[in-house]
């Protein structure tokens, strides 16, 4: 008997108290939603629906952005069918609050402690289980399978350095990676590298037919804000620093330095990843003399943003630290550099840039979303920089030749519109199991419903 998942029972277990603490502490900090707290230990806030259920799992906001367009089509393909949506983050919560259809709802996922999950479990009582992506928590994922419910894993992503981690340690990875992964009927990564990652720790029909974060919909922007905002910047060059990441910002800062020498009036609109950090950055920023205005400023009511301090004429960094306006920004800037790829994160979904006009420019390291950037690069679409003084220069020529931006940002648009048939694949690889639920209510020609042939199929039909 494998004692490994036993023995992470245990621990977890055992640390029920410590985790309170820290929760507790999140939650001072912001991080953590006090009124809905119970639903960290399990404690769901809404009733289970009487349909068949699927439960799918993102783990903040990329992920939970990344496979909306496949809740979407699921729920309208087969109105036989309710969802429940988890994640761990505030940030997504809200992101959903606004975005999930009719028919769905959104938990905080539970800790993974064996009495949270266990009363998650009993309440919710899912008929099927998609994971997104490579947030797989071991008593999560166990105590789901030996309930009978098939899971399933999509869009998965596993980095070269958490792969090494594990087979570092080669006592651990066949005792616990190897159990949890192999709890997957179906394992789709984002790219045919991931798979083979996955293959290697115990995946079991492991494969790749595209990453979902190509077949997104353009990301929405309030009209009301957007025509306001461009009334403020006016006539002004402006570009975007997008999703960055401690570091980014002062790299940025230094480029629009060396820009405004070239162009005059140069707007920089700085969006962090986690807009918490704003104070901190408007500060630093403003130390470096730099006037900011800050969005995240003054009344936030629920829904759409006030609209924070005003773009003065003299105005140098717009800090746009607020939730879910990514589409906002990239609709003004026409150039926008993708964070996380200079500081060694891996990089932020590109084609959201890309599918609203955006030439994209990117550090090295976009590890996290391989194909899209090299598609983009592929395409002429996209930059590479390596520093500030290389993304000043990128951004300065594109801002004076208004012809390279126009074709770059055109074939970026293109590039980006040719994602959907990742949708239809893995939304054929998913159909074995969602049939098994509830039939496609009626033809949908877009749809790819081809069939898994082999041992998933018949994984499939066996849970059934």
């Amino acid at each position: 008997m494998n004692p490994w998942p036993l023995a992470y029972r245990a621990l977890t277990g055992a640390a029920a108290p410590l985790v309170r603490l820290y929760l507790d502490a999140r939650c001072r900090r912001g991080k953590e939603d006090r009124e809905r707290l119970g639903e960290r230990f399990g404690i769901a806030s809404a009733a289970r629906p009487a349909a068949p259920l699927v439960w799918v799992h993102a783990a903040s906001v990329g992920e939970a952005q990344s496979v909306l367009a496949l809740i979407e089509r699921i729920l309208a393909e087969r109105p036989g069918l309710e969802l429940l949506m988890t994640t761990g983050t505030v940030a997504s919560a809200r992101l959903l609050a606004g975005r999930l259809p009719p028919r769905a709802r959104h938990q905080f996922v539970p800790v993974d402690l064996p009495r949270a999950v266990e009363r998650f479990l009993d309440h919710w009582r899912p008929d099927l289980a998609i994971w997104v992506e490579s947030e797989l928590w071991p008593n999560l994922v166990l105590a789901t399978r030996r309930r009978g419910v098939p899971m399933l894993l999509v869009n998965g992503r596993l980095s070269a350095r958490t792969l090494a981690r594990w087979q570092g340690l080669p006592g651990l990875a066949r005792g616990l990676a190897r159990p949890v992964l192999d709890a997957f009927a179906l394992c789709l990564a984002q790219d045919a590298v991931q798979a083979e990652r996955f293959r290697r720790l115990g995946a079991r029909a492991a494969a790749s037919v595209g990453d979902l974060k190509m077949a997104a919909p353009p990301l929405d922007a309030d009209p009301a804000a957007l025509a306001a905002l461009r009334r403020q910047i006016g006539a002004r060059a402006v570009w975007l620093a997008a999703s960055t990441h401690a570091g980014e910002e002062e790299i940025a800062a230094d480029a629009h330095r060396r820009i405004a020498g070239e162009h005059p009036g140069l707007l920089t609109i700085i969006a962090p990843r986690h807009p918490v950090r704003g104070a901190e950055i408007a500060e630093t920023l403003r130390a470096r003399g730099l006037r900011v205005a800050r969005r995240g400023v003054g009344p936030q009511p629920a829904g759409v943003v006030d609209g924070g301090e005003t773009i003065a004429a003299d105005t140098d960094i717009y800090l746009a630290d607020t939730l879910g306006e990514l589409g906002l920004f990239f609709r003004l800037a026409g150039i926008a550099f993708i964070g996380g790829s200079l500081v060694m994160k891996g990089g932020h979904n590109p084609f959201e840039a890309a599918r609203l006009g955006c030439v994209v420019l990117h550090g090295p390291d976009m590890t996290n979303c391989a194909a899209m950037a090299g598609a983009l690069a592929e395409g002429g679409a996209a930059l590479t920089v390596g520093d500030g003084e290389s993304l000043a220069a990128a951004v300065a020529r594109l801002l004076a030749d208004p012809v390279e931006r126009a074709a770059r940002a055109d074939a970026a648009l293109r590039i980006a519109g040719s994602g959907s048939a990742a949708l239809d694949a893995v939304l054929g690889r998913l159909a074995p199991w969602l049939d098994a639920l509830a039939p496609v209510a009626a033809p949908f020609p877009a749809v790819c419903r081809r069939r898994l042939g082999g041992g998933a199929a018949r994984g499939a039909d066996a849970r059934s």
